[in-house]
């Protein structure tokens, strides 16, 4: 306990409830701004609309106008306000579970396993890519690698454990994708996977929707179900469990929560990294370093993250449309570092 009443944790101090009595006025900015880029996603392409029109052809048929709102852009918005939100809830969650600031899925190589396991279920032939057991199988490569991950860091890990677990894990599954598409006899199966593995929302239907939907809201449930023990968790793992939380549990919910909706979301988009790690350092500043607190807020903020990415691409200059997992990487890697070089002394430390 610092002066004050505040309370030191890993990565900064929990500022007094009354402080941040309300998320409300966040939370409202927040949902508003992801309306706007919702609707700005639904009027970026190769055929620009006027607001007025796609609104029009959102609620009513108008011809041409319909079919590219409905059919195209409508999924490829969904997705994407789908998968930033649970990226940014999960990469909250995990960062809060670890009392570590760089805890994120593709830390983890979560991104990558998943992504292999999607790739194995495809290459045996078992199923087909838009089958319910794509995702099924990302979901499990997703749980294998966090699990790994965490059992080999250990709850006490420094960041440096912690991130080299992860880049063996994730190097491990990127080799083994790497292998399948090398045996695969198909060359045009192999361009197609290595397209998918990138990243996109281009040509994403309502199926793909119906897919990552329930994944990604089970996902939430769980992660959000967390919240009050993650709050005990922020004092403590010993003060936690003396205040009656289940730690055990605790990290069962915010595993499962996360390797579920990474491998549902790579199952219909590929790999999209670092939307988890970005979203929670852009809104502590508003909701103090309560990880319950921050949830909600980086879910949205995700959600905007990668509505803004995904409209960018679209406006990119070139020949073929930019793969919005190149984007994410290109913007989060030197985050990445900042926040790195911003704490090194604290990341450096042993969590107590």
């Amino acid at each position: 306990m610092t002066p004050g009443g505040r309370v030191a944790i890993a990565g900064g101090t929990m500022q007094p409830q009354s402080m941040f009595s309300s998320r409300t006025p966040l939370v409202a900015g927040l949902l508003l701004l992801v309306a706007s880029l919702s609707l700005a996603s639904l009027l970026i392409g190769p055929a620009p609309l006027s607001p007025a029109l796609a609104v029009k052809a959102l609620v009513s048929d108008q011809g041409g106008a319909s079919i590219v709102v409905r059919e195209i852009r409508l999924p490829r918005t969904l997705l994407a306000l789908l998968i930033g939100w649970i990226f940014g809830l999960t990469g909250a969650g995990l960062q809060g579970l670890l009392r570590n600031p760089l805890a994120d899925t593709a830390v983890f190589g979560a991104p990558q396993a998943a992504a292999f396991g999607a790739v194995l279920v495809l290459y045996s032939g078992l199923v087909g890519a838009l089958s319910w057991a794509l995702p099924f199988a990302a979901i499990v490569g997703a749980l294998l690698s966090i699990a790994l991950v965490v059992l080999v860091a250990g709850r006490r890990a420094t960041v440096v454990v912690l991130v080299l677990s992860g880049l063996a894990v994730g190097g491990l599954a990127g080799a083994g994708t790497s292998l399948a598409i090398s045996l695969s006899p198909n060359p045009f199966a192999v361009t197609e996977i290595v397209f998918w593995l990138l990243g996109s929302l281009e040509d994403r239907s309502r199926t793909h929707v119906v897919l990552a939907l329930p994944f990604i809201l089970i996902a939430s449930g769980l992660v959000l179900a967390a919240a009050p023990g993650l709050r005990a968790l922020a004092l403590g793992e010993e003060t936690a469990r003396s205040l009656g939380t289940d730690v055990t549990r605790l990290r069962l919910l915010i595993v499962a929560g996360a390797a579920i909706g990474t491998g549902a979301s790579v199952a219909v988009a590929g790999t999209i990294g670092f939307i988890g790690l970005v979203a929670p350092h852009l809104v502590r500043p508003f909701v103090g370093y309560d990880p319950a607190r921050t949830l909600v807020p980086a879910g949205l903020v995700g959600a905007a993250l990668l509505l803004a990415a995904d409209c960018a691409v679209r406006l990119i200059p070139s020949g073929t449309e930019v793969k919005i997992g190149v984007l994410t990487a290109i913007l989060g890697v030197p985050f990445f570092l900042w926040v790195i070089a911003r704490r090194k002394a604290e990341l450096l430390e042993t969590p107590a």
